[in-house]
């Protein structure tokens, strides 16, 4: 019984027509099924013009195993039809079997043509199998698809993806051969310099570009603020709202990882209104990533209430979501409240809300900010026995810091000398700078002597800095003035302290000791008065790490 309520062609040729018309209107998963069985009644299985523009609709409509057991069912199986099958499984979530597809295609009577290419490469670019794309690559070679936009533009991709200077070449040298572009290309080549950490020439492939989209602007600001450009990648954005280009949640999400950097809050906060006016408003959901940039855009900024309460605010959360706000807590000394949140987390069930080792990483920062020593070293343990994370350097650096600074230093170096892996600076850091605290010369000898020997230039400031503050403390000058001589010695410089403050938009960025603001006379004459106000109040400084400025 046919589907609709009109009379039924009588030739075998009208009936195929008739049938490829009701696939044109089918609306409904239903209705396609029903012109599908009515195809295999009348003896059509094997028909391909129609076979194809089923096989498109069961696709569309997300049956992808509907379509794949009526290509399977062809016996010969036309180059239109092989494209619609390989083009599904290069966007699916198995990008690799279209490349086995293409492979079993070869040995058919099926000629590849500038889709096949299209599809198949983009498969490889997906599936990371450059080896593959090189050898397909020759294939377009040979069989003259090389001036198609299309395949050349995913040879582009294949390449830029590849990454490194070989892989940016490569994409380049196709790219230069185009002879026509769309801004799918140049987006493919920014990309791809971006990725190689290139900032400079993904910039000067950006000031080039004929046409720029919402892609190319969300590919360089993004790539800018993952790159430590923070500024710029901020330029960018404002660059982006003045030419009218609508603002998308992936390009927020950039902007706020580098107001996070920069702590920028008044454009954060701006970022924020502009979201709840335009995407709530809209009733459009708000992607969980975008909602994670703002937590740590708010966290980052000091601002951990309105955080919390983006957080709190939140249909839907990730272990990143959790941990960024376990984290926030955490760097603002709010232990207590972060290890709250973490038995929140615990406590929820979801699949979604499962710690891991970034996750212990903030909840073992929380306890050591906050002291929790008994907590601290059951974590450490707990997250290996229950979750089955096996605790890394940045795990033992957060114990062996807590230890240091509740005074336990005979502890945090026996831990630091029985850890599984080599200590780095960062723990031998938190041991000095315990040492420093409860003016434990002895110790801080010892490890100044353990680490003699495997010292260099660009290691060397931090330690010695740090030993030399432990003698400063406790009056030993002439073991500072060792260290002072040891210092020039090697060349090494106390790395200057480095601060700023955002007014009125603005962010002012200073280093000790540099005078080059536009306001720096007025700074220090502030300053001046703020100095003399202290000492008439009979402030005692503590001068003792004036003494260690080499530059003094």
């Amino acid at each position: 019984m046919l589907v609709v309520g009109s009379a039924v062609p009588t030739s075998f040729r009208a009936l195929q027509q008739y049938l490829f018309s009701l696939l044109q209107t089918s609306n409904t998963v239903k209705n396609l099924t029903q012109i599908h069985t009515q195809i295999l009644i009348n003896g059509l299985s094997q028909k391909n013009f129609i076979l194809v523009k089923l096989i498109y609709l069961y696709i569309s409509s997300g049956y992808i195993s509907n379509a794949q057991r009526i290509f399977q069912q062809i016996e010969n199986p036309s180059t239109t039809v092989w494209n619609q099958i390989l083009r599904s499984h290069a966007r699916s979530e198995t990008p690799c079997k279209s490349i086995e597809l293409y492979n079993r295609m070869q040995r058919t009577q099926a000629l590849p043509d500038g889709f096949t290419y299209s599809f198949v490469i983009s498969a490889c670019s997906r599936s990371g199998l450059l080896r593959e794309g090189e050898q397909i690559h020759g294939k377009v070679i040979s069989n003259g698809f090389c001036s198609n936009v299309f395949v050349q533009t995913n040879l582009v991709n294949l390449y830029a993806k590849a990454g490194e200077k070989v892989g940016v070449a490569n994409a380049c040298r196709v790219f230069d051969e185009m002879s026509e572009r769309n801004v799918v290309t140049w987006n493919s080549l920014l990309a791809g310099y971006l990725r190689s950490k290139d900032i400079d020439k993904a910039q000067r492939i950006f000031g080039e570009m004929p046409e720029r989209n919402v892609i190319s602007w969300t590919t360089m600001v993004a790539g800018c603020a993952q790159n430590g450009r923070s500024k710029q990648a901020l330029f960018l954005f404002r660059e982006m709202m003045r030419e009218k280009i609508e603002l998308d949640q992936v390009s927020m999400v950039a902007a706020l990882s580098a107001c996070a950097e920069l702590g920028n809050l008044k454009l954060g906060k701006w970022i924020h209104s502009y979201v709840g006016a335009t995407f709530c408003f809209r009733n459009q959901p708000v992607l969980v990533s975008l909602n994670n940039a703002l937590i740590h855009m708010y966290a980052s900024c000091g601002v951990v209430e309105e955080a919390y309460r983006v957080f709190l605010e939140m249909p839907r959360r990730t272990s990143i979501s959790w941990t960024s706000m376990i984290t926030g807590f955490a760097k603002q000394g709010r232990g207590e409240e972060a290890l709250r949140v973490f038995h929140w987390m615990q406590c929820s069930g979801a699949s979604e809300a499962r710690p891991d080792a970034i996750t212990f990483i903030g909840v073992l920062c929380a306890c050591s900010h906050a002291g929790f020593v008994d907590e601290g070293r059951h974590f450490l343990k707990w997250m290996n026995q229950a979750w089955g994370i096996e605790p890394r350097i940045e795990h033992y650096g957060c114990i062996v810091d807590l230890l240091s600074r509740a005074g336990l230093l005979d502890e945090a170096y026996r831990l630091v000398e029985t850890m599984p892996m080599k200590p780095n600076d960062a723990v031998w850091g938190a041991i000095l700078g315990g040492c420093r605290i409860h003016k434990n010369v002895e110790l801080a000898s010892q490890v100044a002597q353990k680490l003699a020997v495997e010292l260099d230039p660009d290691r060397a400031a931090g330690y010695l800095v740090l030993l030399s503050n432990v003698y400063a403390t406790s009056k030993r000058w002439h073991d500072v003035a060792i260290v002072r001589r040891k210092m020039v010695e090697m060349g090494v410089k106390k790395p200057p302290g480095r601060s700023w403050v955002q007014i009125d938009g603005i962010i002012h960025d200073f280093v000790a000791g540099d005078r080059t603001h536009s306001c720096a006379y007025s700074i220090y004459e502030v300053l001046g008065e703020i100095t003399a106000l202290t000492k008439s109040e009979r402030y005692e400084p503590d001068n003792l790490d004036v003494l260690l400025d080499i530059d003094n």
